[in-house]
């Protein structure tokens, strides 16, 4: 399952932001992948939106892995600042956007032959 999902970063924090995510600490790596969340990317617009993209088996199972993992507090309570709206975790609150064309997903239904849904 891929997700994607945005947020909004305040634009006077723009620029730290990005720092902070030039090298985002170790156990916080480890946590995420050991959540299930595989493939993340970050995309950041010059006005603040913040479009994040992961893929994950389960995507409740990797947000409560998340929420109970101690490694993950301290970084989140100091992403929250960061960003418009925040309420808490700002990962765990952000909307999802669904998805509405998949590239590789079309293609693979293209190769199934005349009968292809």
């Amino acid at each position: 399952m891929r997700v994607c999902f945005e947020m909004r970063v305040k634009p006077e924090r723009l620029a730290e932001y990005t720092r902070r995510h030039t090298a985002v600490w170790p156990e916080m790596l480890s946590a995420i992948r050991d959540a299930g969340r595989r493939n993340y990317s970050l995309f950041l617009r010059a006005d603040g939106l913040l479009i994040g993209v992961y893929d994950t088996d389960d995507d409740e199972a990797a947000q409560r892995a998340l929420a109970a993992d101690p490694r993950t507090e301290r970084w989140e309570a100091e992403m929250s600042d960061f960003f418009i709206a925040s309420s808490g975790r700002p990962d765990q609150e952000a909307p999802r956007l669904p998805e509405v064309f998949n590239l590789e997903d079309q293609l693979a239904r293209t190769q199934q032959g005349p009968d292809r849904a």
